[in-house]
């Protein structure tokens, strides 16, 4: 029998190994010394899950990992949070991403990946029906990712959870390969909703006015276009509806690995529990800004509460 969830959160599930602050001298010096150095859980989806998981919704994380010992970590850490894994796939010949982490003294990230661990590996043939069977939403956390995913291999994954009657959302990291909206012309039209930052979006529609932007996603489909514009705050829009949300402007920014998904995990538990869309956006402005106050992807989030308590701060309760 199928455990029913919330959500059904699909991409990839990663270590980080950070350090902050970490300047480009290191290639000179050899060596620097680091005021923070970290090891957590990472990737986009497990990022956006385990924010879910402590926001209190029942989440099922669909990804790909190796059997090693970053693989044997992410599994222990994902069964202590609650996460239905039983399709967070195993593959014994598979080595499970590590990601480095360089975190400049500003709090941005600059990212060292391995071309052949699992970051890059989920395949559509590795997400069975069961797989998208019982939930609310869908959150395909990774396009652009995975090279096997593309527009076509996208389209049949959406329209798969489409006949499950899930609401499907999308979050993307930049652009690999010059691709624009018309690359995208089959699976955006299922989309309910999508989470890029400004500037991938700025990138895949190469506009750069925010409305400009949020229209030519609408204009192919998307439902619902929430920009993640970072400390300028997110930018909503549908076909009927516009918004421009303010980010909680006294957040100390150490790291902002991880930021965006959280951004998108609050939006989608908010908007779960019934919440407009500009109290979805402050929420989720709310937990970006507890994550960018501490390292590591995960773990800034604790509670709803604690993101309530930000919520409140921001809309003056």
């Amino acid at each position: 029998m199928i455990q029913k969830t919330d959500f059904i959160i699909i991409g990839a599930s990663i270590l980080d190994v950070l350090a902050q602050p970490v300047s480009a001298d290191v290639f000179e010096t050899g060596s620097v010394s680091a005021d923070h150095t970290a090891m957590h859980t990472g990737g986009d989806a497990l990022n956006e899950a385990a924010v879910l998981a402590a926001l209190g919704a029942s989440v099922r994380l669909v990804s790909k990992i190796g059997t090693d010992y970053a693989g044997n970590y992410i599994q222990a850490f994902c069964r202590n949070a609650g996460m239905d894994t039983s399709f967070l796939q195993e593959e014994a010949s598979l080595e499970t991403g590590v990601n480095l982490v360089l975190v400049d003294a500003s709090g941005e990230r600059h990212f060292i990946t391995s071309r052949n661990g699992s970051l890059r590996k989920l395949d559509p043939a590795d997400i069975s029906d069961e797989a998208l069977a019982g939930g609310r939403y869908l959150c395909f956390a990774s396009i652009f990712v995975f090279p096997a995913f593309d527009d076509a291999a996208l389209a049949g994954l959406f329209s798969r959870a489409k006949a499950n009657g899930l609401i499907l959302c999308a979050d993307m990291t930049k652009r690999k390969n010059g691709e624009t909206l018309e690359d995208m012309k089959s699976s955006l039209p299922l989309l309910d909703y999508i989470f890029p930052n400004y500037e991938e979006a700025s990138l895949l529609t190469g506009l750069y006015d925010e409305d400009e932007i949020a229209d030519a996603f609408l204009a192919y489909g998307v439902g619902c276009v929430v920009l993640k514009a970072g400390a300028r705050g997110s930018f909503i829009k549908t076909k009927a509806e516009r918004y421009w949300i303010p980010a909680y402007p006294h957040a100390r920014c150490l790291d902002t690995t991880g930021a965006g998904d959280t951004f998108t995990a609050c939006f989608l538990d908010a908007l779960s529990r019934g919440k407009t869309l500009p109290e979805c956006g402050s929420f989720a402005n709310a937990g970006a800004s507890i994550c960018i106050e501490r390292m590591g992807a995960t773990g800034g989030v604790q509670s709803r509460e604690q993101v309530m308590e930000r919520f409140a701060k921001i809309n003056g309760i």
